[in-house]
Order: structure tokens, then C-alpha cells, then sequence
């Protein structure tokens, strides 16, 4: 292969190049990763390398195609600088006590990250602004019920509540890609509307702010809802259940729902909601065995065939299929995090889609070569079956497609440049 690789995506305006040294250099570093697996049962990574060296493929693009980056990258560097503080102790302390980890800083580099890829405004998100909005809730609350820290813990948290709830006018919405405002944190402090997630998320800076000024004498636990209307509740810690267990929020948990929110909302094939998004993508591209399939309606082949239909044509987003970039990004901020192997698998099968074979089949033989040293399988079920055969399948898809002389200089329209996004 030559030094030098010319790389023309489907999903991307023009074409730039990737030397195979630094792809080589990525390989080495993706052999630095370590995984464990805990008792519990639940995949988690380790990694020993410093984060600036995995080669992820979004900023690059954007740069080398005229896009500035600026603002994102610094958004990048943000989040990879906050949850770098996040130790196996920090992972699984709750949202409640975190002490390293500015959760709320975290959460607004993902914004700013995210704003800047879709507006490519020559200003970045204010997040230090917005980390004021936070201070002025915690602030507010007590100009306004001082006397709730006199009382028991439960008219504490009744004041805490109507506070945020009744006279904040916070509320609760099921994030889609419609409601995409309700997964950002800035967006979910200007409108008061956001996912359970993000409420959460709020509840616990003000609790925080509270520790802070020495306010709180009494253990203090948030009730994360798993229905879909309910809000976050706080309640005094020694008066917990064991029922309560699953309703935790822990540092890392936290920001792997609000990484997952956006990778599903924005995931750029959002046909048939009872598959992975794995699969949904392993189905565009034909990595599914139709034959595995009982039953597959008109609306799911309409949704497949113009899922492939935009990728040929170069869209990056449209309103109701989903958002390349900030799928990409979200995957990207996920495997930092380092908490489950599919992570880059799911990464893999959307470089396929956007027609970055070589750096797709790096992570997805990481993945694979992970996945079959993990000490414990999850017990197999269909959905992993057809995951793993679409995984082979891909696999090999990339194989023949690297093997195959010219493989690099495919002939893409090319519509990042001068399309109109419905952003």
C-alpha cells in the first residue's frame, strides 16, 4: 500500500489524505488496551495509554477538508481533561458524592463539542457562562428557602423539589431527535426541558453546591427514574432499600447514558427500534442474512433503501434520520470513556458507512480481538448471534475492499461543502 492514502468519503465533502504511518501508529496504540471484567457481570475497559493518542477519524476529516475545528477540538480536550480524573473508585461513586469529576463541565463539552460540528459558528458555546447558570440555581434556592436546612431531610428535599420542579419550571421530556435540545445541558438550563438524564444532572450540582457551603449534615441519594415520565427524587441515604440499588446514578453511569442518548438519537439509521443500532447499520450496509429475519415490513426496506439512498448522496443529517457527526462524535467520546467493548464495533460499522475501510477495520479487529480474550461471554442470545454474523461479515466486506487494487480512490459525489442541512 502506498505511503500515502487518498481517502474520498461518501459522507464527506472532497478528499484528503492519511499516511500509513500514522495508521500503523494507531494500530500499535490500540494494542495498549486492557479490559476487565467485574463481577457484576458488565463489560469495562481499561486503557493504559494517554487518551491523545487513539486516531479518531471526525476532526481529522473536518480539518482536512477546510473545516475549522477549533472550537470542537478545544470542547474534545475539555471532556478528555475532565473524565481523565475518573478513577475505578470515581466510576462507581455516585452522582450524588462525586468529588472529582465536574459532572457539569463534562456535560457542557459535550455540548459545545456538538454545537460546533452542526452551526460552525466562529464563537464557541459560553460553557463558563453556563457553569454560572448552575451556581445561580444552587444560589436561588437558598435566598429562597434557607429555613429547609433547619428542617428534616425530608422537607428538605419536598423545598429542593417544588424549587426545581414547580418554581424553576424544570420538566421532564423523552429525547428523540426531534427533542435533540433535551439530551444538552445548556440547552435543558434555557428551556427547562430535559431528559431524566440531565435532570439528574442538575439535582446533583445543586446538592453539590450545598456540600460546598456546608449545608448538608445528612447522606443524600438521587432516585433515577427508569419509566418514562418519572423525575429524579432525592431521599435520605440511611433510609434507603435494597430496591433502590438499581435506581443509582454513578459518575461513569451517568455519562455513559448521556453519551448513549445522543449516539441513539442521532444514529444515522433509525429503522426498526427493536434492533441494536448495531444491527440497523449492519442492515444497510447487507450484513444481514435476510433470511434470519421472520418478518420485515415495507416501511423497514422503504427506511433501509433511503438510508442508503442519503449515504450514496452525501447527507450528512437529515430531520428525521439521524446525524453523522454527531454519531461519530458520540461514539468517539464513548470508547474515551472506556466502558464496553461494542462501543467499537458500533464506531466500526459507521467508518464503513462513511468509507473509511482501513481505520474501520482497526477497530473492528480490536474489537474482535477483545471481545474473544474477555474472560466471561454474555450469554448468547439472537440478537448476538446475528450481531456476530454481521460482524464476520463486515469483517471480511473490509478485507476484500483493502485487498482490491484502487480500493482508496473510489468516485463519491461529494456534498459537505455546499449542501443545506435542516440544522
Amino acid at each position: 500500500m502506498c505511503a500515502m492514502s487518498l481517502l474520498v468519503s461518501p459522507w464527506i465533502s472532497g478528499a484528503f489524505t492519511l499516511s500509513s504511518s500514522s495508521a500503523s501508529s494507531s494500530s500499535s496504540n490500540f494494542s495498549k488496551f486492557h479490559f476487565s471484567l467485574p463481577s457484576c457481570g458488565r463489560v469495562v475497559c481499561r486503557a493504559q495509554y494517554a487518551s491523545n493518542d487513539l486516531k479518531f477519524v471526525l476532526h481529522h476529516a473536518l480539518d482536512a477538508l477546510g473545516t475549522d475545528i477549533a472550537h470542537a477540538k478545544v470542547a474534545r480536550d475539555g471532556f478528555s481533561s475532565e473524565i481523565k480524573r475518573l478513577s475505578d473508585i470515581e466510576r462507581e461513586t455516585s452522582i450524588s458524592i462525586n468529588r472529582g469529576v465536574d459532572l457539569g463541565k463534562a456535560a457542557l463539552y459535550i455540548a459545545a463539542e456538538d454545537d460546533s460540528l452542526i452551526s460552525h459558528s466562529s464563537v464557541p458555546l459560553p460553557v463558563d457562562a453556563f457553569i454560572e447558570r448552575l451556581d445561580d440555581l444552587s444560589m436561588d434556592y437558598c435566598s429562597h428557602y434557607s429555613s429547609a436546612f433547619r428542617a428534616s431531610p425530608e422537607i428538605f428535599f419536598e423545598t429542593l423539589e417544588r424549587y426545581l420542579y414547580i418554581n424553576k419550571g424544570f420538566r421532564r421530556t423523552n429525547a428523540n431527535l426531534s427533542e435533540s435540545r433535551a439530551l444538552y445541558l445548556h440547552s435543558v438550563l434555557t428551556h427547562r426541558s430535559g431528559s431524566a438524564a440531565m435532570l439528574s444532572l442538575i439535582y446533583s450540582e445543586i446538592l453539590k453546591m450545598l456540600r460546598l457551603w456546608g449545608l448538608l449534615d445528612f447522606d443524600v441519594e438521587i432516585f433515577f427514574p427508569h419509566d418514562s415520565h418519572s423525575l429524579p427524587r432525592g431521599y435520605h441515604k440511611q433510609k434507603s432499600k435494597e430496591s433502590d440499588q438499581p435506581h443509582i446514578m454513578t459518575s461513569q453511569s451517568l455519562l455513559v447514558e448521556m453519551l448513549r442518548s445522543l449516539k441513539d438519537a442521532f444514529w444515522p439509521f433509525q429503522h426498526d427500534n427493536t434492533r441494536s443500532l448495531f444491527l440497523r447499520a449492519a442492515h444497510a450496509a447487507n450484513c444481514i442474512d435476510r433470511s434470519n429475519i421472520v418478518t420485515e415490513s415495507g416501511f423497514e426496506l422503504a427506511s433501509a433503501k433511503a438510508a442508503q439512498h442519503r449515504l450514496e448522496r452525501g447527507v450528512w443529517t437529515s430531520v428525521r434520520f439521524g446525524d453523522m457527526r454527531r454519531a461519530l462524535s458520540a461514539c468517539e467520546r464513548l470508547i474515551l470513556l472506556e466502558t464496553d467493548l461494542t462501543e467499537l464495533r458500533d464506531y466500526s460499522i459507521l467508518l464503513y458507512h462513511c468509507g473509511f475501510y482501513e481505520q474501520s477495520l482497526q477497530y473492528l479487529k480490536l474489537y474482535q480481538d477483545l471481545e474473544s480474550s474477555s474472560t466471561e461471554k454474555q450469554l448468547s442470545n439472537s440478537r448476538s448471534k446475528l450481531e456476530e454474523d454481521a460482524v464476520a461479515k463486515l469483517m471480511v466486506r473490509l478485507n476484500l475492499i483493502l485487498m482490491e487494487e484502487g480500493w482508496s480512490c473510489p468516485t463519491h459525489r461529494s456534498f459537505l461543502g455546499n449542501n443545506s442541512e435542516p440544522w
